[in-house]
């Protein structure tokens, strides 16, 4: 299969997916073995992830960016693959890992309809929708098992998911237990996309944005979820929107040599004008440098994502 084909494919296969598992997340009762299907759902993206973890981020935060229908199907792929990469990168054994990620697939699914509805609606939410919201984890939990998940981690991760964090973010991962471990993981992927993630009542953030609300201006010292999180995507992932100094606008298509100086594309100059076509920078170069993220609120234009994942591959191939 040539490059070429192979990324129209990728990015059909992530699309397939995100309806798959929003046919789960909508029907769990209707699903025949539901636990298998979130288990082909899991394995699934899994072989995605391994084909190019660089355009995988590219297309999980442009999904994540994006004010699409379907939210809790795109926010629920998001949080499993960002829990997926994660697990690989703190080293968890195996049960803890498959666990954590299918609790990730599944942790609102008692609220799906209404997480669709209310991302759609910037009205006030009412008393019976905020007790539906307080209520969702442990709900959830125990829909999982009326349709057959049996796994208790999995399932005590979504019962407590929306449970206080902070003292857990002071204690070292392996000093927690595995519970306690998986759950401070998910809540902090969990509320990481949601602040990504525009609403009608409200603009996305950025991600650098996103990441100071949650753990506080010092990552490192604050939360070892986090520091992990962001020496593994950058503060910048692929897929979000940054200023440069030379004042255009560009969208970061892989991580590069470092995080910290990803490959970006410029798509609209200084005076916002777009280019005829997207032209490649390479920060570690020095010039240009980026100056700022951007909230994807903030910028206007479609992206043509198999054009961006393609030149991506071609720059990867130039930094190799």
């Amino acid at each position: 299969m040539t490059s070429t084909n192979k990324y129209e494919e990728l990015l059909a296969q992530w699309g397939d997916m995100q309806a798959a598992l929003g046919c789960l997340l909508h029907r769990p009762a209707q699903t025949h073995d539901f636990p298998a299907k979130v288990r082909q759902c899991d394995q699934w993206m899994q072989d995605l992830v391994a084909q190019d973890l660089d355009a995988t981020l590219y297309l999980i935060f442009q999904l994540a960016s994006s004010n699409g229908t379907g939210y809790s199907a795109s926010h629920a792929l998001v949080c499993a693959t960002l829990c997926h990469v994660l697990s690989q990168e703190l080293g968890l054994p195996r049960n803890e890992r498959d666990s954590l990620v299918r609790a990730a697939f599944t942790m609102n699914i008692a609220m799906t309809q209404l997480q669709d509805e209310l991302a759609e609606r910037a009205d006030v939410i009412t008393a019976q929708q905020q007790e539906a919201i307080n209520r969702h984890a442990e709900k959830s939990m125990a829909l999982l098992e009326q349709v057959g998940v049996n796994d208790d981690l999995w399932l005590d991760s979504v019962a407590y998911h929306h449970s206080p964090q902070r003292d857990r973010a002071r204690e070292p991962l392996k000093s927690l237990r595995p519970e306690e471990r998986l759950t401070h993981i998910l809540a902090t992927v969990d509320r990481y996309a949601a602040f990504i993630s525009p609403r009608k009542s409200r603009a996305g953030r950025s991600a650098p944005e996103s990441m100071r609300t949650l753990l506080g201006k010092n990552v490192s010292q604050s939360d070892e979820v986090g520091f992990i999180l962001v020496r593994t995507i950058g503060l910048c992932p692929p897929g979000t929107f940054v200023k440069l100094d030379n004042g255009d606008t560009a969208i970061v298509l892989r991580r590069g040599e470092s995080t910290s100086f990803p490959v970006v594309a410029s798509l609209l100059d200084a005076s916002g004008e777009a280019f005829p076509e997207p032209e490649l920078h390479y920060t570690s170069k020095g010039k240009p440098r980026i100056l700022s993220a951007l909230p994807s609120s903030s910028v206007s234009m479609g992206t043509n994502h198999y054009t961006m994942v393609r030149m991506g591959l071609m720059a990867a191939n130039q930094l190799h």
